[in-house]
């Protein structure tokens, strides 16, 4: 939990002005020579093609099954014929109602879109030591291959989950309000859906405090999105009010007893009362069910029900859980009721509790329904949207899952009517808000169409990094030669792109392209593509030389902050607001002639290396630096005995090559590094080098003190670097931070000499922030702790959910609590589900978390040698905390533990199983569920005087 001030009405307007375009415009590269292009209006006003209204590039070389080929264009056939469209707001990745969205999308065809206010980087992390902006960036990338399997677009706010929140009044007071209503008003103008719907209702019934601000969002952008007084920069910008038609909630999960509502956030029950925020009124009865999504039926198309095929998708964020099961199938329906509608169906569909049959009741979602977005234009509209609806009737009559391509030609006329009724749209007499309106549900139309043909016809397209030339007898079953996977400024590389025709129905390629972000530009090498037939599984090859510039665009997240204090994210470029992540740095375009309408393939130029157990690995190209240089971590304290420390550059060059440069510190005045400046040699791309620095403070106060590491290669300085997140089978992304460590003087002491051994958990930098306390701590392995090879540790720390981390661990317990019996120090940090591994009976409680990091603590037990030795341990040593008190606080336990500290949130019944203490034989067992993991890291004084307390217990009894 962090507060910082509401954000204003007023500040609000201020936060996004007219978008803007790229630093530099794209780059394309047409037949022979070099073409140096400006983006058009509309890719200005949307570079990340929020709307659906151009053509997506694949991020990938391979989709998921169900996306392509023909399973894919009997989908791409049902979406064509309806204009169903709908938007979910959920609070945070993996929130989303998977089953109802991929109901909606592939079952009905409806244009689904998400929008996710938080990337989740308050979460767990089971799959690597990610957290805070890290997991947010990997959570957004996890989130990004489950959408694969829903069919769904995403979209983003700009707010960050700081944590457990209990209470919906903690979030809005840490984003504001209006920041929170910016994000969802931009989002619904841009995609403009029939129907926005929410998981949550805005009530203590959705437990979490962000929960219930994502359930109050969805009912308030209904009146707020078509308001142009709403956010009217918004306008100036491009945009066009909006108003869906209808808003839904899920009814709550938690049912009404008779002690009231349940909040799974305070596990508390309150007085029965819900709010609607269209109609601003309170009933005290339980939501009615107006529409059940019947998430478990089965699709022949997908082979499992929708809901089977959404718990894949869930199955792809594994930070949380570890990886989801799919569930048997089976009768799965999932009701949602109904806020807010302006769609006249009567006065008995039209009561609070009337049944409806879906989502769009009552709403005319079909192609020809387009129409009602212009009633009083009756010449051509209606006209022309009954024969391409009318084509695309005989298509699905005609389709056939083994010949694909015999429907080619109606979906290629209603492609040719489609664009033939947008100039008639864009020439006719309609107002500018109904061409507005038109124009974007055609331009969708338009794509699927496009979409549709490609799958018909077999059409691919592969782009990829050149790499080494693979010759003999098995060349032919590979996939081309290891690449680089970063290109640097100024760096001159080439690109190799084939389209192939898997169908005996002929196109003429018109155009390859590439297309840069970063302000690339390319010519291509290759044969003349102009005019030039393929047919029946032909492939046609070309070849591009890339140049990026000297001041390329980097590929990094267009969202930033400037620390962790910071409950939301600045984006520089307004137009990125909402998107999921940076442009691609270069994006390979083909355009094929069908029979005289254009088709448009794009894919990411991907690069490729080889890993053992994964196979080949496609990654989409990026831009990084030439050097990063970096400190971990980026704070700490130095006590204020220490007479000197060591702070460590490390140094990685991207260089295709060998790379020399320097490094040095920029330290605060009195003090010096020795060396002052050091050398280093890099060999080739990838390639990193750690520098260590003896640092000599001047004289300590318990102040904050920043040094920052400065390595300079080729004549130019470097004060950044990049971390590149996430695990092996999930996409990567690199996330920036300035080379800086922030030391804190603190007055913490420790005991000498003490010998650690560091058993890891699920991703924490606890270990590295030992080296604060002058402790080099041995890291573990789980062949140490099976075979009892402790013995020689004074203390044995068991890093953060280590019995999830290791599944083993659990059986190998016995071997720990003997350590501790022969006169050991077990430390454990913060675990969750089913524990109970101490040497005493003990149990999780439902309130295992104190979220707010300023919550009062009390000393229950002061003179306990935890906390009076070597330090003495006040309520100051709980100041400057972040995020939270605690995670994983024990609810019950034997009176063999010792509870010696209390804590407890606002309503909150006190805590004291954050800091439980017991003897066994001669030696002690500590669980620790304060949040030491988070503020190590983060160089906060008291965390590090009360963890020296814990690594120094088994020499106390001395002193």
């Amino acid at each position: 939990m962090r507060i910082v001030a509401a954000l204003g009405a007023v500040s609000v307007v201020g936060l996004a002005v007219a978008a803007g375009g790229f630093v530099k415009g794209p780059v394309r590269a047409e037949a022979r020579g070099q073409v140096q292009a400006q983006v058009s209006d509309q890719a200005l006003r949307d570079p990340a093609n929020l709307k659906g209204e151009q053509v997506r590039p694949a991020v990938g070389v391979r989709d998921i099954p169900a996306n392509e080929g023909a399973t894919a264009l009997w989908q791409s056939l049902v979406k064509l014929r309806t204009r169903a469209s709908l938007m979910m707001i959920v609070a945070h990745p993996d929130d989303e109602d998977g089953g109802m969205l991929t109901y909606e999308s592939r079952g009905q065809g409806a244009h689904v879109a998400m929008l996710t206010l938080t990337r989740g980087e308050g979460g767990q992390n089971l799959m690597s030591g990610d957290f805070d902006g890290a997991l947010g960036l990997v959570r957004t990338q996890e989130l990004l291959a489950a959408g694969r399997y829903m069919g769904i677009d995403q979209m983003w706010g700009t707010e960050v989950d700081f944590g457990f929140s209990k209470t919906k009044e903690e979030s809005f007071d840490n984003w504001g309000h209006d920041r929170v209503l910016y994000d969802a008003v931009r989002a619904v103008r841009l995609y403009r859906p029939l129907v926005v719907t929410a998981v949550f209702v805005g009530g203590i019934t959705d437990g979490h405090g962000q929960h219930q601000v994502s359930g109050e969002m969805a009912q308030e952008v209904f009146d707020a999105a078509g308001d142009p007084k709403v956010f009217p920069d918004q306008i100036a910008a491009g945009l066009q009010p909006w108003s869906p038609l209808k808003v839904y909630g899920r009814v709550p999960f938690f049912s009404v007893t008779e002690k009231g509502m349940y909040d799974y956030a305070t596990g508390k029950y309150a007085p029965a009362r819900f709010y609607n925020y269209v109609t601003k009124e309170w009933t005290t009865k339980t939501p009615t069910e107006n529409v059940v999504v019947p998430e478990g039926e089965y699709s022949p198309v997908l082979g499992l029900t929708y809901l089977q095929f959404a718990r894949m998708g869930l199955g792809q964020q594994k930070t949380q859980n570890g990886g989801m099961g799919i569930p048997a199938a089976g009768e799965f329906d999932v009701p949602y009721t109904r806020y807010g509608s302006r769609v006249n169906t009567g006065a008995a569909a039209s009561a609070k509790d009337a049944k409806e049959k879906n989502f769009f009741d009552g709403i005319d979602v079909s192609l020809v329904g387009i129409a009602t977005l212009a009633p009083g234009e009756t010449s051509f509209l209606k006209q022309d949207l009954t024969k391409i609806d009318g084509l695309l009737q005989q298509a699905m009559t005609g389709y056939s899952i083994d010949a694909p391509e015999k429907i080619a030609p109606l979906l290629r006329d209603g492609l040719r009517a489609t664009d033939e009724l947008i100039v008639k749209v864009e020439a006719s007499g309609l107002t500018a808000r109904e061409k507005f309106d038109l124009l974007h549900e055609l331009r969708v139309k338009r794509v699927q169409f496009n979409n549709a043909i490609v799958e018909a016809l077999g059409l691919s397209l592969r782009a990829q990094v050149a790499g080494r030339a693979e010759n003999g007898p098995f060349a032919r079953f590979g996939d081309g030669g290891d690449t680089f996977v970063t290109a640097v400024p100024g760096q001159t590389f080439g690109v190799q792109m084939r389209v192939v025709n898997g169908s005996a129905v002929p196109v003429k390629l018109k155009a390859a392209v590439l297309e840069s972000s970063a302000g690339a530009t390319s010519e291509n090498t290759g044969a003349s593509t102009v005019g030039k037939t393929i047919v029946s599984g032909q492939a046609f090859e070309d070849a591009f030389q890339v140049k990026l510039p000297a001041d390329a665009k980097m590929s990094r997240p267009p969202f930033t902050r400037t620390d962790i204090t910071k409950s939301y994210y600045d984006v520089a470029d307004p137009a990125l607001r909402n998107a999921s992540l940076p442009l691609p740095a270069l994006t390979a375009w083909v355009t094929v002639d069908y029979d005289g309408v254009d088709v448009r393939l794009g894919q990411q130029v991907q690069t490729l290396h080889r890993v053992t157990g994964l196979g080949t690995v496609y990654e989409p190209l990026v831009v990084a630096p030439a050097t990063s240089v970096s400190v971990s971590p980026a704070a700490g304290v130095v006590p204020l005995t220490e007479k000197t420390l060591v702070v460590t550059a490390d140094v990685k060059s991207n260089v295709k090559g060998p790379a020399s440069g320097t490094v040095k510190l920029e330290l605060p005045k009195g003090w010096t590094a020795s060396p002052e400046q050091a050398e280093f040699s890099l060999v080739k791309d990838g390639d990193s080098v750690a520098v260590p620095f003896v640092v000599t403070p001047g004289k300590m106060a318990e102040t904050a003190y920043t040094m920052t590491a400065v390595a300079t290669y080729a004549g130019k300085e470097y004060r950044e670097g990049y971390k590149t997140v996430g695990y092996a089978g999930l996409l990567p992304t690199n996330l920036y931070r300035p080379a800086t460590y922030q030391a804190r003087g603190a007055d913490v002491k420790i005991a000498p000499g003490l010998k650690v051994g560091y058993l890891p958990g699920t991703g924490d930098e606890v270990q590295e922030s030992l080296e604060n306390l002058g402790v080099h701590a041995t890291t573990l392995t789980m062949g140490d702790v099976t075979a009892g090879k402790l013995a020689g540790y004074d203390v044995v720390v068991l890093g953060v959910r280590a019995y999830a981390a290791h599944p083993g661990l659990a059986a190998a317990n016995g071997q720990l609590l003997n350590y501790a019996k022969n006169g050991g120090v077990l430390i454990v940090q913060y675990n969750s589900g089913s524990f109970d591994y101490g040497p005493y009976p003990s149990s999780l409680g439902s309130n295992e978390r104190v979220v707010d990091e300023t919550a009062p603590v009390k000393l229950l037990m002061p003179e306990s040698p935890l906390l009076s030795w070597p330090n003495k341990i006040t309520q100051k040593d709980f100041d400057g905390w972040v995020e939270e008190r605690g995670h994983g606080f024990m609810g019950s336990w034997d009176s063999q533990y010792q509870a010696l500290l209390e804590t407890h949130d606002p309503g909150q019944d006190p805590q004291k199983g954050g800091l439980l203490v017991a003897k066994t034989g001669k030696g002690v067992y500590v669980y620790a569920a304060f949040a030491l993991y988070r503020e190590l890291p983060e160089g906060v004084p008291g965390a590090y005087r009360l963890f020296a307390n814990l690594l120094s217990l088994g020499k106390a009894s001395s002193h």
